[in-house]
């Protein structure tokens, strides 16, 4: 009840300020929106958990938080319809799963708001090419086919950012892959402002201070990926305790002894990393009780703490899938309850810049 006071209460304020008009931008929060978003994509992974899913969990009292299963984000690449539909509910189970609780945070589907679309339109408008032409991420995506991938995948970052300005965002949890990604919503943000006076919030980075970046298991100079198919590359959270194990005995390491946090040392340095992720121990604890003790040490310990710590999500998440309605009824909650403060936002942008 008390969430949906404060909720209730920035909505209120949030769409007054669009019948005044952007000069009254300052919104009041009792709490910082945080919005994050997730592909309904691949096979969600410790990666994913360590570095995202944990983090979300932990701050749902500290912020406000937003949670979006980005479908639209999903199609810039082609996608069976009946297999994007599965996995946009199998994300949302998997996140609730995880902790995520519907009655202190929002979590929705992206294209169940058309605002985040016609907010991209928008941007498109201010955002110049050679921003674009700059990301990284698109540059690897589309390898040597920059001519035949779709233009969607090249203006990612656009829609990316509608999603972020939509919910007046004041933090975005961001690995180090998605920073470029975030800089260009902030220099949109401030375009549009520079532009038309006070318009947008321009958000800032929030990135977790451990196991941010979780490598692979086979190839620990590489971030662990829902695209790698390798069967040893990473544990995913609905491996059994079986897979888990027999994964994590297969892990690479290198040939000497001693069990430190070593970044030179990539693969016992990354399955310290994890290990760190799940108990929450500092380096110093950790290589402290380690110390004397093997590599089959490690990965003994390491598989007992990541089953026991992923046993009761893929319980939950069998759950929650056995019905399937309840989780729709979710994600329509969610979008339910931020529809009004996306169109209030969308309404005030377009005021500013002509529209309407």
């Amino acid at each position: 009840m008390e969430l949906q006071t404060e909720r209730a209460a920035r909505l209120e304020y949030t769409v007054a300020t669009a019948t005044r008009g952007a000069a009254a931008i300052d919104i009041v929060k009792t709490k910082k929106c945080v919005f994050s978003g997730v592909q309904p994509t691949g096979d969600a992974h410790i990666g994913n958990f360590l570095g995202a899913f944990k983090y979300w969990v932990a701050s749902q009292d500290e912020f406000e938080n937003i949670f979006c299963v980005v479908d639209l984000h999903a199609i810039t690449v082609y996608q069976d319809p009946a297999t994007l539909r599965e996995q946009t509910r199998t994300v949302a189970a998997l996140l609730l799963a995880a902790g995520i609780d519907p009655e202190r945070s929002a979590l929705f589907v992206q294209s169940h708001i058309g605002a985040h679309a016609e907010l991209a339109w928008i941007l498109n408008c201010f955002i110049p090419m050679g921003w674009l032409q700059r990301m990284t991420q698109f540059k690897e995506k589309a390898g040597e086919d920059r001519e035949s991938v779709s233009t969607g995948l090249f203006d990612y970052p656009a829609l990316m950012a509608a999603d972020i300005l939509l919910y007046d965002t004041d933090l975005v949890p961001v690995g180090d892959d998605q920073k470029q990604h975030l800089e260009l919503t902030r220099d949109a943000a401030q375009r549009i402002n520079s532009l038309y006076g006070p318009t947008l919030v321009v958000p800032e980075p929030s990135i977790p201070p451990v196991a941010a970046r979780v490598m692979g298991l086979d190839d620990p100079t590489k971030k662990m990926s829902k695209s790698e198919e390798a069967a040893g590359h990473a544990i995913l959270l609905l491996d059994s305790p079986d897979d888990i194990v027999r994964k994590i005995k297969r892990a690479t390491t290198d040939s000497q002894r001693d069990i430190v946090f070593d970044r030179q040392r990539p693969g016992v340095f990354n399955l310290l990393s994890i290990y760190q992720g799940f108990t929450g121990g500092s380096e110093a604890e950790i290589e402290a009780h380690f110390d004397g003790k093997g590599y089959g040490d490690l990965k003994g310990e390491l598989a007992e703490v990541v089953v026991a710590a992923l046993t009761p999500l893929r319980e939950r998440y069998h759950e929650l899938m056995n019905d399937p309605g309840e989780i729709d009824r979710i994600l329509a909650d969610g979008a339910d309850r931020l529809r009004p403060i996306a169109t209030a936002t969308l309404k005030r942008v377009m005021e500013q810049v002509g529209l309407g």
